[in-house]
């Protein structure tokens, strides 16, 4: 299991290189010079996203679990469990890294303007500590406020972009 996750994280440059040769035969010259920086954008987020959750959120969360009612319940976990809650975490926060990027395609098809993702924060405020409490699977509000604050950092700075980019 530990070596599936690990093939997918770093095989997954390749993997976004075979789509993308796969759509690219039928799209237009100008949606071509797009993707050029969408796909590059991409992966730096998805890296920065499993960054972020190895050297922030995992460390939160394991000192949660190690120290949540250490007098009563004692902690026993297998290396599998260990892996695949890291391994989890690390790829539902990648994954949720690329908020921008969708914004970004949103802008430029012309369906959504800076400036009416902009007008939503309130809502996007909810959402973000909404979905921050599915993807985090300990249960302690630490962690959850520790990726809700970088989901609401990066959606204002893909709406601020968008805006500045003129769609």
């Amino acid at each position: 299991m530990v070596s599936g996750y690990c093939g997918i994280l770093i095989g997954s440059p390749i993997i976004l290189y075979e789509v993308i040769a796969f759509v690219l035969p039928g799209l237009t010259k100008s949606e071509r010079g797009f993707l050029g920086p969408i796909v590059l954008g991409s992966s730096v987020l998805f890296y920065a996203g499993i960054a972020f959750s190895y050297s922030v959120l995992t460390p939160a969360a394991l000192n949660f679990f190690v120290s949540y009612a250490e007098g009563v319940v004692e902690s026993l976990w297998s290396i599998d469990q260990y892996f695949e809650f890291v391994l989890v975490l690390m790829f539902s926060t990648g994954l949720s890294f690329q908020v921008p990027v969708i914004q970004l395609l949103l802008g430029q098809t012309g369906l959504v303007s800076g400036d009416q993702m902009l007008s939503i924060w309130r809502y996007v405020v909810v959402g973000a500590v909404v979905v921050a409490a599915v993807l985090t699977p300990s249960t302690d509000p630490l962690t959850q406020m520790l990726l809700a604050g970088p989901l609401l950092g990066l959606y204002l700075g893909g709406a601020w972009a968008v805006k500045f980019t003129g769609r």
